[in-house]
């Protein structure tokens, strides 16, 4: 058994995607523990995680990587974040946004023992109440079941830094259930577009019915 590095901090075992354990011995959503060459792998599930499931449908490129820090918008109980917590290590940090507390509560088992990770409870939409807190991000992940999903990724830019990435899971049916998924990631992209541009976009489908995965460039 080998690990082939994809990206930095994201590895292929067997053909299935793995990240280095910062929290050794510890499961995050129960998913399978693997040691490769003294090293401890977390395996990555794509059913459970739109990150996962982009890298396996042709992700080219990942802007995350050891030592960035990353603005997490839509944290829930730590599933793709401690996968991000894993890029990063220790010398990076996750800003964990969550709305609901029950998933919070989740979230700050997760946290107890990742570091990297810093919680905040509240809206994104609501960016001012928690921007003295981050500094400015090298990339902002978003996945957030939401109608607005445009513009909480454009008042959440303001934290990031020039030039910086965007990852975001488009939800189309969280956004207008009556019109067709293609209408509605264009609707996303053109309404982003004054912000951000475009540098790759997954279907991510076979995974995440009626998603589309984007990343995206600070103009």
């Amino acid at each position: 058994m080998t690990a082939k590095r994809l990206f930095d901090g994201v590895f292929s075992i067997d053909g299935k995607l793995a990240t280095v354990n910062l929290a050794k011995g510890k499961k995050v959503y129960g998913e399978e523990l693997v040691e490769v060459g003294g090293r401890e792998y977390r395996m990555w599930n794509p059913y459970r995680s739109k990150l996962a499931a982009a890298i396996m449908m042709g992700l080219k490129s990942m802007a995350m990587k050891e030592g960035d820090s990353v603005l997490y918008l839509g944290a829930s109980t730590g599933t793709t974040s401690s996968h991000v917590s894993d890029i990063v290590g220790e010398k990076g940090i996750v800003y964990c946004v969550e709305i609901s507390e029950r998933s919070m509560r989740d979230l700050l088992k997760v946290c107890e023992s990742r570091r990297n990770m810093l919680p905040i409870f509240g809206d994104a939409r609501n960016v001012d109440e928690y921007a003295d807190d981050v500094k400015k991000v090298d990339a902002i992940y978003e996945d957030v079941a939401a109608p607005d999903q445009a513009d909480i990724l454009i008042r959440n830019g303001a934290l990031l830094k020039k030039n910086g990435f965007a990852y975001i899971a488009i939800k189309s049916q969280s956004i207008d259930v009556s019109k067709r998924p293609r209408e509605v990631f264009d609707e996303f992209l053109e309404r982003t577009s004054g912000s951000f541009s475009v540098v790759q976009s997954v279907d991510i489908d076979r995974y995440d019915k009626k998603h589309l995965f984007v990343v995206l460039k600070k103009s």
